[in-house]
């Protein structure tokens, strides 16, 4: 059996882009993911699909698994030979118990890992548009935790030496006794007019800030009922924030989007989508798996045959992914496919063939199926008797083979993949929109109407609605819903920038379906 280790690795603050590389390599070396409550659930993604993944989140009054539980737990994973690592909010020795775990791993035997990570304690108040430290402020940085039992009578912290120490403090966990010690502060000399400024749930979607003095931030936070995970700075770098401040004039920040792609699709969008300040829920509605059976096997005989044929025609990237991945494993040379040329229906799908080194010779302007048959017929010309093989999905439209055979094409079908709805809640995204509803939806074809709607949910009238394009409208017109946005361009940058048009405008309150369809 080989030697177990435990990687004891700081997840970061939680927006994905902040973790460290060495930490990525970590969980996607792991047998065993043991995660808290802080750890973006991202991360879990770059997981062996064989992994286990082991919740040992804690909050107040709420241990999914007792500290002395968690250590067990990763003596004996690691003790049966397995690679263990170890998710922990920000960074594992601030505040994170990261030393304690280590010393009952020692203790066991079992080699460990540290793996630091970027600490909220300066990750929030960057995000908040607040330094830390400033040659024109402070150059002394304190950071000290205000976690402690809120029913004991008496405090362990040292309230006169915070008070007094210089420059800018940094609070973490203590949002619940935020008026105990605030006035401990206070009473111990601190100055009742100090800039203090909350950031709860940093550096995410859900990141919010409110600013006060610490007299009055007590009384700010309970107003406006701000709850933890939150970092509280004290010191006049507060001020900064005024002219600092970045990551809050996103221009989707603040706004709750939903993205109805398959989950291993939604990834892209989302990284976009968080990159302009949203909140993302990942909802995936469908689920994509390729053809089985006799449908299957006439795929393969199409494509080890696709050196017969004039054109190829892909109307999604999800066509051109099962089409290649089919291919290398009948073929080993690019140059088996032969002289044909190839036809798209958008850019998404164009974007998937020039993964594959592979130009599109034809395109049409409006990314729908009467267009690219359209399109044949005004830029080819004649196309009568030439060989055609469309790579599409199970039922999809038939617009575009009704139209290339009545125009003479020799036009075979290779049923690639089916999209069938997603009846789980994978990502926990169901649930949540359920308590929580979202400023935006997105829709990406079709297939995420029918998917979302599966699943037995409808969308409030306060919830703006984007459509990716006419055939995802159409969709949603048959049910009764009037998308207050349709991109422009039917890809997934289109889709974006009507959501961004939108929210500008102050209005929020693949299968094979051509071109705006991409899933």
């Amino acid at each position: 059996m080989s030697e177990g280790i435990c990687y004891l690795v700081g997840a970061g603050p939680g927006d994905p882009g902040l973790m460290t590389l060495r930490g990525k390599e970590c969980i996607e070396a792991a047998d065993v993911v043991v995660y808290d409550y802080l750890s973006n659930d991202e991360f879990l993604k770059w997981a062996k699909p064989e992994a286990e993944l082991i919740y040992a989140g804690k909050k107040a009054k709420n241990h999914a698994i007792p500290q002395g539980g968690i250590n067990e737990l990763l003596v004996e994973k690691a003790r049966e030979g397995k690679i263990v690592t170890r998710l922990k909010g920000g960074d594992p020795l601030i505040f994170g118990r990261g030393g304690e775990e280590a010393e009952e791993l020692k203790e066991a035997g079992i080699k460990f890992e540290f793996v630091p990570g970027i600490s909220s304690s300066i990750a929030g108040p960057a995000y908040a548009g607040i330094p830390v430290t400033h040659r024109d402020h402070c150059s002394q940085l304190t950071i000290f935790t205000g976690h402690e039992n809120p029913e004991k009578a008496e405090s362990s912290i040292d309230y006169e030496q915070i008070a007094n120490a210089p420059g800018t403090k940094v609070m973490l966990m203590g949002v619940e006794r935020l008026p105990i010690i605030t006035q401990s502060i206070i009473d111990a000399g601190g100055d009742a007019d100090l800039p203090v400024a909350l950031v709860r749930w940093a550096t995410t979607g859900q990141h919010r800030t409110i600013t006060g003095t610490l007299s009055t931030i007590a009384q700010i936070a309970k107003e406006q009922e701000f709850k933890a995970p939150a970092v509280a700075v004290f010191g006049t770098v507060v001020n900064c924030r005024e002219t600092l401040n970045w990551f809050e004039t996103r221009p989707l920040f603040g706004k709750r989007v939903v993205v109805t792609r398959t989950q291993k699709q939604a990834s892209r969008m989302s990284k976009e989508l968080r990159l302009l300040g949203a909140d993302v829920l990942e909802m995936p509605t469908i689920r994509i798996s390729r053809s089985e059976g006799e449908e299957l096997k006439e795929f393969a005989g199409c494509v080890a045959d696709v050196h017969t044929y004039d054109w190829l025609i892909f109307t999604s990237p999800n066509a051109v992914e099962y089409f290649f991945d089919a291919f290398y494993k009948i073929r080993s040379d690019a140059r088996s496919i032969g002289g044909a040329r190839i036809a798209a229906v958008g850019p998404g799908t164009s974007a998937k063939l020039a993964e594959y080194h592979m130009a599109t010779d034809l395109m049409p302007e409006k990314h729908v199926a009467e267009e690219l048959a359209e399109a044949f017929k005004t830029e080819v010309g004649s196309i009568e008797n030439t060989t055609m093989l469309w790579v599409r999905a199970k039922g999809a439209r038939d617009i575009l083979a009704k139209e290339l055979n009545d125009a003479g094409v020799i036009l075979d079908e290779a049923i690639a993949y089916q999209t069938v709805p997603e009846t789980d809640d994978p990502t926990g995204a169901v649930q949540r929109f359920r308590e929580e509803g979202a400023d935006f939806i997105t829709f990406t074809s079709a297939s995420t109407v029918e998917g979302f709607l599966d699943l037995g949910l409808s969308i409030p009238d306060e919830t703006a609605i984007a459509s990716i394009g006419p055939i995802t409208s159409a969709a949603l017109a048959e049910n009764s819903y009037d998308p207050d946005a349709e991109a422009k361009t039917s890809d997934i940058p289109g889709l974006i920038q009507a959501v961004v048009d939108l929210a500008e405008e102050g209005l929020f309150g693949e299968e094979d379906d051509f071109g705006d369809e991409l899933d």
